[in-house]
């Protein structure tokens, strides 16, 4: 079908009607907005080739070849991720308080859950995404992954058990988690050990992602000690001023880390039983691009 200037508006118009949905779906495949973003733009270009008369269901159609090219990008994404320095953490976005009142929608981009995603193949991520999140039926979801139906069935299913095993018990309503972050963020400026201990979880875990550019811990420190004490002996040693300040991350409560007032990085936190679980301190700054300005999400 050809692309005339009769025809170009309405192109422009389907994808963008749809370009929320569809940079949340490659999201959450990839963990990275700007690798998102790129994949947007490849799907435009299939989008403009794409004879649309044979076209039944447009929002289907575009889900579909986003998803193909998320999936193609994470396969060859994998051998670079295996050789990053340190932990690998997906990509901070600062969300708009409405993705925090939408309850799957917050979790299905929680930072908590995206790391559980991380241990997927890429097939099964894409499946359990497309799923769990969209609701897309197996029919749709074979014909995104290159997968019978069955197979599909089969993927996700392995998939949802693997996720179910490890993601967290329940979901912690807002109210709880900014009170949780609160009561962390007291603890931190207070400096004071056993202040910290009574917040952080027996078993809870920090990871940092400082990308080989930004120190950050090489690997994940667990316990409440431990990292208790990385914090208390890590604050002594910055040289500067350290302030934090509230703020909304992939639909959850995290904080705003300032550097005599520049950006120094974001910490996402999980909660369970009103204590931190889990603390996720994104220092790479190839990663922070995506916290001064909301990113819109959507499921539909």
């Amino acid at each position: 079908m050809s692309n005339d200037g009769a025809t170009e508006p309405a192109t422009t118009e389907a994808f963008l009607a749809h370009r929320n949905l569809l940079f949340t779906v490659a999201y959450e495949v990839l963990g990275s907005a700007a690798d998102a973003e790129d994949v947007l733009q490849e799907s435009w270009l299939q989008w403009v080739k794409a004879d649309r008369g044979q076209v039944r269901d447009q929002r289907a159609f575009l889900v579909r070849i986003t998803t193909r090219q998320a999936l193609n990008r994470l396969r060859a994404l994998k051998r670079h991720r295996e050789a990053y320095v340190g932990p690998w953490l997906p990509e901070p976005l600062l969300t708009a308080p409405d993705v925090a009142e939408d309850v799957e929608l917050a979790e299905s981009v929680s930072m908590a859950l995206m790391l559980v995603l991380e241990t997927l193949s890429p097939t099964e991520r894409a499946v359990f995404v497309l799923r769990e999140a969209f609701d897309v039926g197996y029919d749709e979801i074979a014909e995104a992954v290159g997968k019978s139906p069955a197979a599909v069935r089969q993927i996700a299913h392995r998939a949802r058990r693997h996720v179910d095993a490890r993601r967290p018990r329940r979901e912690v309503s807002s109210d709880e988690g900014r009170a949780v972050l609160e009561s962390f963020r007291r603890a931190v400026d207070t400096g004071d050990p056993q202040i910290l201990l009574d917040v952080l979880a027996p078993q809870v875990v920090l990871m940092g992602d400082g990308g080989g550019i930004r120190h950050a811990t090489l690997r994940p420190v667990t316990g409440a000690e431990r990292v208790a004490r990385m914090f208390t002996g890590g604050l002594g040693k910055v040289q500067g001023t350290l302030t934090t300040e509230p703020t909304m991350v992939n639909g959850h409560p995290a904080l705003l880390v300032r550097l005599d007032g520049e950006i120094d990085g974001v910490m996402a936190i999980s909660v369970e039983d009103a204590r931190v679980t889990g603390l996720y301190y994104v220092r790479n700054p190839e990663k922070l691009s995506r916290i001064t300005a909301t990113t819109p999400l959507t499921l539909r």
